[in-house]
């Protein structure tokens, strides 16, 4: 789970002042410096630190906090308050201009995921806005770094401009604006070169691009995981190329927090999106308010609705609610309703969602997918009849499909009496009296 470390150091201190009656100054202070330990622990920025665990001694020493009924509770929605103002506070749409052509810049080191950042966000906003997009191949000096975008772009449909054996980023970046003009494209993103560090011909080249393309946005995409060193990174990118945004990527991995509580602080510029995994879906709008939920332990069920959603459209979500009103839920919608959990990420990332889920309270709980992979294996080693009327499934039959599944008949047995349990539930939630009391909400099972 992102901020793991962090989180359940929070949640150490917030257990803590929840059980005292009333809170002192010695008490603020007290909180307010394990915070700061555990910030600086999570690689987050000194000067970043000071600031935050300041403001919330203010706020909590004053009578917002010593004269509440309910001192513990108040003292958390200080912290959560300021971790929201630190992340950005509001939230920073993209810059889209209505009647002329939107071109991004990517920008950052090598390591970071652009050119991978540069396919995300140009299917999110083929999705989102209807866009036509072009991805434009600048970067001429990392191996395969072209092809790996050709590659991004046959996998996702979306065209691709590149020129093999040129080492002119400038012209090919000339190039490919005019190419996207002939060709009518109203979304351009240009997947410029990085380095190991940053050094002078980098950046250079990256100042002559900018001046070439004349980009509405110009998004640094940095590690999640480099911690307070993407500070650094994103102060020299921002004084040299004044960019309008950030991208953090690689959030599923082990992050400590560093680069997300730091960068906005420090350069003044908002994260737009967050990448949250390998597969080319796994991009979100970056919610402040969500992300600071998410550090502080509270979860956050709005983007947890937010991939439910958009993971089953208007008429799939009627025709199941219609199913489980006529009591036609068989196995395959079952397998169906599988596929979709599957696809709105890893369990971990879903869980870290939902308040108070954590490794630690979760630690008998399989979350590597094993239990979800063999569902479906036995699922698919029923026939169609089977699938449909699962009443006619005999010990014979569960033997058979135990054998071809690579289960044991137990395996089965468990999945037959979870789908009945299931199917009894929505016999339930589709009672009439229930739907009209507006209790039955099914866009997603």
């Amino acid at each position: 789970m992102i901020f793991e470390g962090l989180n359940e150091k929070f949640q150490n201190i917030f257990s803590q002042l929840k059980r005292k009656g009333k809170l002192n100054e010695k008490d603020i202070q007290a909180a307010s410096r394990e915070i700061k330990l555990a910030l600086l622990e999570a690689d987050v920025n000194f000067k970043v630190v000071k600031q935050f665990t300041k403001n919330i001694s203010e706020r909590a020493i004053g009578q917002e906090v010593m004269n509440s009924l309910t001192p513990g509770q108040q003292f958390i929605k200080i912290v959560n308050d300021e971790m929201t103002t630190l992340l950005g506070g509001e939230i920073e749409r993209m810059d889209f201009i209505d009647g002329r052509r939107n071109v991004y810049m990517m920008v950052g080191l090598q390591g970071a995921g652009k050119t991978t950042t540069a396919g995300k966000v140009a299917n999110l906003l083929r999705k989102e806005k209807k866009f036509k997009p072009l991805l434009v191949a600048c970067d001429v000096y990392r191996p395969a770094a072209i092809k790996q975008l050709e590659i991004l772009g046959e996998e996702l449909n979306i065209d691709v401009y590149s020129e093999h054996d040129i080492k002119d980023p400038v012209g090919i970046a000339k190039r490919g604006l005019k190419k996207a003009e002939d060709g009518h494209y109203d979304l351009v993103i240009f997947d410029t070169a990085g380095r190991l560090q940053i050094d002078e011909a980098l950046m250079e080249e990256l100042v002559k691009i900018k001046e070439t393309i004349l980009p509405t946005e110009i998004l640094l995409t940095v590690d999640a995981m480099t911690g307070q060193e993407s500070v650094n990174v994103a102060n020299e990118f921002n004084r040299l190329l004044d960019i309008t945004g950030v991208i953090l990527t690689k959030l599923d991995g082990d992050t400590r927090g560093g680069a997300a509580l730091s960068i906005t602080f420090t350069t003044g510029k908002s994260i737009k999106y967050i990448g949250t995994g390998e597969k080319l879906a796994d991009i979100e709008l970056f919610y402040p308010d969500r992300m600071a939920s998410r550090i502080l332990g509270m979860g956050d069920v709005l983007s947890f609705i937010d991939k439910a959603q958009s993971m089953m459209d208007e008429e799939s979500s009627r025709k199941l609610e219609e199913k489980i009103r006529n009591q036609e839920f068989d196995l395959n919608d079952f397998l169906e309703q599988i596929k979709q959990i599957e696809s709105m990420g890893s369990m971990n990332s879903l869980l870290e969602m939902i308040p108070g889920a954590s490794k630690k309270a979760l630690k008998n709980v399989d979350l590597s997918g094993a239990d979800t992979k063999r569902t479906e294996a036995i699922i698919l080693s029923m026939t169609g009849e089977e699938r449909h009327k699962p009443g006619i499934i005999n010990a014979s039959r569960r033997k058979r499909i135990a054998s071809g599944s690579g289960t044991k008949v137990a395996d089965v047995n468990r999945l037959l009496k979870g789908f009945e349990q299931s199917r009894k539930m929505m016999k339930q939630m589709s009672n009439p009296n229930l739907a009209k009391k507006g209790r039955m909400k099914l866009p997603f099972m």
